[in-house]
């Protein structure tokens, strides 16, 4: 009998029943027992989003406005922290035992699990990580984890710029009914101003990483990564010194200036103010900073004014539009004149307005008054209420022609339209055929129901500067390697021919040189300007000015607007010579420095501030 055969069937049969022990055991846990199945689901791959880089915002001449700050989140993981650990934590975060204790329950409970690490410290600055780090070291409860906030190298244009935050319940909401998939309830998302103008592309494209996970849920293994795709960065036609002067200037006052280029319609420079330092809707602090800001909305200073504030009356600054649709039309010629009576309407001292030159020179309102029931009442059958609303229909198309009665199209978020009264409106106000133009005449001189808005009163500098046609108003210049778009290329023109505007030039340079706008004269340099003083009952009038420089080639269209500030002369003819001159010689004489301190210095923040 051969010796080894038992043998072979003794490992035969171990080798069977192993077999069937593995096929039961795995028969159990796989069909009888669901806990290793649902363990082995735990253990998976999972795919995470990874969030892009925003992409960074420059200035006309390449200074960088808007870039990347390091913030870090510190994140406990509480199944890891032990006494020692708990000492250390305190002294160093200066928490109590009791402050500690809630924090650690917080980690703990509701979505936060004590297996996992979650965030007990949101956004701290490199500063404020640097000083932690080395304890960080110390306690494998703890570690940073580095995100990308908004950085402001010049702290300047908050309102043009515009801030991000967390993407809230309503805007997550609208996206996923838009079909933009792209955010998460943690990510962030561009609010005003061009971070939320140009959201889509600054906010870059989203990667992705596949890792496995045990059970607890930590990553175990990277299996493959898709990088983010950084978001585009704009180059934008701001100039970053004209406009930290203009933020000098407007310091402690309520108003706007807004600077054009007459040749493409670049914006050069948009102040609304108050203002405010951008960086501090950045971080953690973020939240109460937004509510010190809103604690103080009777300045109203998140709002952007340059686009938002349309119910600005533009006072005698209107008279050139005035001016020239009534020469267009035929009803005066730049020889014209009318006596300056000031029982027909209010007006100052000043020599015979015997021309449309002297008239404009001088803001005389009874020449205008004039001058618009002239337009008006231009063709006249008899019966003054159907006179009026003709004439009135006319004068409403040509004047909405100039850019003012509906957005210019700026490429920023919540521009309004401003107001210009037609038929339908004195209609529904007075009753049809129950009004006439001396119901209305006080239009005549930019007083009435005119609303406009401060873009649109630089948008006139723009088009008086070159000769009765504008470009769009836009704030972008480039997009990366992207061209302009096409929109911001094409000449809007008025409905007045051109030979009409060379009379108003010349009458704005004399406004400077010898008339109201003296205090906008710059030292060789053809500045052409217009003052406007915005009647307030009870409280001190608005001070307004619009201008040009050169006034051969014009490079800067300029308007600026300060309430309360009374005279068109006293503080917006000053602040917008300021301007001009700063941008056309790259700086400003001794004087004009002098000037500026003195205007930078100036409190106009009370209704009734004596000057």
């Amino acid at each position: 009998m051969d010796p080894f055969k038992n043998r072979r069937w003794v490992i035969i049969l171990i080798i069977t029943c192993v077999g069937i022990i593995f096929s039961l055991r795995l028969f159990y846990i796989q069909v009888i027992n669901h806990d290793w199945s649902e363990r082995a689901a735990e253990i998976s791959l999972t795919t995470e989003n990874l969030q892009p880089p925003r992409g960074f915002i420059y200035d006309r001449n390449n200074n960088l406005l808007v870039g990347s700050a390091t913030l870090y989140d510190l994140f406990i993981l509480p199944i890891a922290v032990k006494e020692k650990d708990t000492v250390i934590i305190c002294d160093v975060f200066n928490f109590s035992r009791s402050d500690f204790r809630e924090i650690l329950n917080q980690a703990s409970s509701g979505y936060n699990v004590p297996y996992k690490p979650s965030v007990f410290i949101k956004s701290m600055s490199q500063l404020e990580h640097a000083k932690i780090s080395p304890f960080i070291g110390q306690i494998p409860a703890i570690h940073a984890e580095s995100k990308l906030d908004r950085g402001y190298p010049f702290p300047i244009a908050s309102h043009l710029l515009g801030y991000i935050r967390r993407i809230d319940e309503n805007q997550f909401q609208k996206t996923r009914k838009e079909d933009d998939l792209f955010y998460t309830k943690n990510d962030f998302i561009g609010i005003t101003g061009l971070e939320n103008q140009y959201e889509k592309l600054l906010r870059g494209e989203r990667g992705n990483i596949n890792y496995l996970k045990d059970y607890a849920g930590n990553k175990m293994e990277t299996v493959d990564k898709t990088p983010p795709k950084a978001g585009k960065s704009l180059l934008i036609t701001l100039d970053a010194k004209l406009q930290k002067l203009g933020e000098d200037l407007m310091k402690n006052k309520i108003g706007s200036i807004v600077a054009l280029e007459p040749s493409t319609g670049e914006v050069l420079a948009m102040i609304s103010a108050p203002s405010y330092n951008p960086s501090l809707l950045t971080g953690r602090n973020f939240a109460n900073e937004f509510k010190n800001l809103k604690q103080n909305d009777s300045l109203k200073p998140l709002i952007n004014r340059p686009v938002y504030n349309d119910k600005y009356r533009p006072g005698s600054i209107f008279k050139l539009v005035q001016a020239l649709i009534a020469l267009d039309e035929g009803v005066i010629t730049k020889e014209t004149g009318f006596v300056c009576n000031k029982n027909t309407i209010g007006c100052h001292n000043h020599e015979k307005p015997n021309s449309l030159l002297k008239a404009i020179k001088h803001s005389c309102n009874p020449y205008f008054f004039h001058v618009y029931k002239r337009l008006i009442m231009k063709n006249s059958n008899g019966n003054i209420f159907e006179t009026s609303r003709l004439g009135l229909g006319i004068w409403e198309e040509k004047v909405k022609s100039f850019g003012f009665g509906s957005p210019l199209g700026i490429d920023l978020p919540d521009e309004k339209s401003g107001f210009i009264p037609n038929v339908e409106f004195y209609d529904r106000w007075y009753g049809k055929k129950r009004w006439a133009f001396s119901t209305i005449y006080s239009n005549s001189i930019g007083e009435g129901e005119i609303g406009v808005s401060p873009i649109q009163m630089a948008n006139l500098a723009a088009i008086i500067a070159n000769k009765g046609f504008y470009y769009t108003p836009h704030v972008v210049k480039k997009i990366e390697d992207e061209e302009l778009s096409n929109k911001y290329k094409i000449k809007h023109f008025t409905d007045v021919e051109e030979n009409h505007f060379e009379i108003i030039t010349k009458a704005m340079n004399e406004v400077v040189n010898n008339g109201t706008g003296r205090n906008a004269r710059i030292d060789s340099i053809e500045v052409c300007g217009k003052t406007g003083t915005v009647e307030n009952k009870n409280f001190n009038d608005h001070s307004v000015f619009i201008s040009f420089a050169p006034m051969s080639k014009p490079k800067i269209a300029i308007a600026v607007y300060v309430e309360y500030g009374t005279w068109g002369s006293k503080w917006a003819a000053p602040i917008a010579s300021l301007m001009m001159e700063k941008y056309i010689n790259g700086k400003l004489s001794e004087k004009s420095y002098q000037k500026m301190l003195e205007i930078q210095q100036s409190v106009i923040l009370n209704k009734n501030t004596k000057f």
